[in-house]
């Protein structure tokens, strides 16, 4: 028995760095033309299967123009990541931000694994913005704290004005806005150079901060080793100390300290690459008396409990006036939103309409895509009974139309603890997804001012839902489908708009240096003039 688990242990090994092998060999080299044209339209079968709305926003006959002119131009072998840069350019008038693709990586053997989890990059210690035209650093953590504001002249000898009308070409939003593109190439710079040119291991960057100018190298390092508690502690003397013991009463303490710890950070969603909660609320203004609820996604934590919390403390200190700052939140869950929602209205509200879909089984669809893995595919064929029955349950036809049904598109009643004071909502281009289903129904409900820039997401809504990632049998290129058509009762015309503010405010780079927050300035002042 132990010498046939040795053997499928020696094969699965065998197996796997094989295939890695074969799969790194793939995505560097140079791939035919017949290729390279399967491949194309491979992705466009895969869209007119699954995308519930796909000629939405550019006609059928324009479409399948740009994707045949797209393989008539295809001459000349080329590599996975020069194909994935010239499909972004066409995939991209789908005109739905969710729907992307992306190139393949090179992956790596558990050994070269084991030894990068040794390393970090401290170039992911800076966040980016793209404001008057000029690419600054809008966060720094550890050394680098000294960089906020700093503008990036040059990366490894590149103008990033340039690199950021390139990396626009391949990026997607929601019908025609075109806010969208220029804010989350500025957030997610370093991911877009990193598709742009795949991995790197170093990387210059020419700086100006202030009156100096300077160039500062990246690269990948060893981590620091952790210290803990047992470590020793050496003193001038060299003398070794051993750690304090605890008493019971101390350990308890202790133990009931980190419990609160990972409680509180579950209810206000940290995260623990930007250290930043998700959810945040704090009170400004001339008297502290205006709530500011900064909320940066609806992804993480368990978000019942700091809304329950929040609310209640809004009802208690009878609090007039809500400022809820949207700006560079790329969405999440719909059942957040909803749950938000609830304290924010006194009338019975649904969220968003049944929603379209192209299958039956959406959920079964996600989860049997081919870049699922084989542990998952087994898992999900063990469960397809009950999955296959749930979503039966969930989906219906009409007019010929399938749909399906969140827990969203149900009658809600409001909270008993809802808001009944005045609330501005903050609002960008990197508002996207969840974070614009919620500026809909705002908007739509007459419920609040809205103060900033157009949202990247639609007011008329998007295409997101369940996905499913299907990797192109050639190139390895990867792309993301949605397969729902999720929006609100609420809709403008013409289509293809995001929700649009009541003021128009627009931050320049002197804003920032100055810390200066205009948006939010603005909302002060209004709320003053009105007392």
């Amino acid at each position: 028995m132990k010498k046939l688990l040795l053997l499928l242990s020696l094969f699965v090994l065998i197996f796997s760095c094989g295939s890695i092998e074969s799969y790194n060999e793939a995505v560097t080299k140079l791939h035919p033309v017949e290729d390279l044209q399967d491949d194309v339209d491979a992705v466009y079968k895969q869209l007119k299967r699954l995308h519930p709305r796909l000629y939405q926003f550019t006609p059928k006959e324009t479409l399948d123009y740009k994707f045949d002119s797209l393989k008539a131009a295809i001459d000349k072998p080329m590599t996975s990541r020069d194909f994935y840069k010239a499909l972004a350019k066409v995939t991209k008038y789908v005109g739905q931000g969710h729907m992307s693709v992306s190139p393949p990586s090179k992956r790596f053997n558990k050994q070269e694994r084991k030894a990068n989890n040794k390393l970090k990059f401290d170039i992911n210690n800076l966040e980016t913005e793209y404001v008057d035209d000029a690419l600054i650093i809008s966060r720094a953590r550890g050394n680098d704290s000294l960089l906020l504001h700093a503008e990036i002249l040059e990366v490894d000898g590149k103008n990033p004005r340039d690199l950021i009308r390139k990396f626009k070409k391949t990026i997607a939003s929601d019908g025609y806005n075109i806010t969208f593109h220029q804010r989350v190439a500025g957030k997610r710079f370093f991911g877009y150079y990193n598709r742009d040119i795949g991995r790197f291991d170093s990387i210059t960057l020419k700086l100006k901060n202030e009156d100096s100018t300077f160039f500062k190298k990246y690269k990948r390092i060893p981590k620091a080793k952790k210290k803990t508690e047992k470590d020793s502690i050496k003193l001038d003397s060299l003398k070794e100390i051993k750690p304090k013991k605890l008493t019971k009463a101390e350990k308890k303490a202790k133990k009931l300290k980190a419990k609160k710890q990972r409680k509180d950070r579950q209810k206000y969603g940290y995260n623990y690459t930007t250290k930043l909660n998700n959810r945040n609320l704090s009170f400004v203004g001339k008297d502290s008396t205006v709530a500011l609820l900064k909320i940066r996604g609806f992804s993480n934590g368990k978000y019942k409990d700091f809304y329950e919390e929040t609310f209640a403390m809004l009802d208690s200190l009878d609090t007039k006036d809500l400022v809820i700052d949207l700006r560079d939140n790329f969405g999440g869950r719909l059942n957040e939103i909803m749950t938000l929602y609830s304290y924010l209205t006194d009338e019975n509200f649904t969220l968003i309409n049944k929603s379209e879909v192209n299958s039956r089984i959406p959920i079964l669809k996600t989860a049997m895509s081919n870049t699922s893995s084989v542990g998952q595919k087994v898992f999900y064929s063990v469960l397809s009974p009950f999955i296959v029955v749930h979503n039966l349950l969930r989906t219906s036809k009409k007019d010929g139309q399938l749909y399906y049904k969140f827990k969203a598109a149900k009658e809600r009643e409001p909270n008993p603890l809802n808001f009944k004071g005045n609330v501005y909502v903050l609002i960008n281009g990197n508002s996207f997804s969840a974070s614009s289903i919620l500026s809909t129904q705002l908007k739509g409900s007459n419920r609040a001012t809205f103060v900033g820039e157009e949202t990247g997401g639609a007011y008329n809504g998007t295409v997101a839902g369940y996905y499913k990632v299907y990797e192109l049998p050639n190139t390895k290129v990867r792309a993301r489908i949605g397969l729902m058509h999720i929006d609100s009762k609420f809709k403008i015309e013409p289509d293809g708009y995001g929700v649009k503010p009541d003021v128009e405010i627009i931050p320049t780079y002197q804003d920032r240096l100055n810390n200066i927050d205009p948006e939010l300035e603005w909302v002060l002042k209004d709320i003053e003039s009105k007392k």
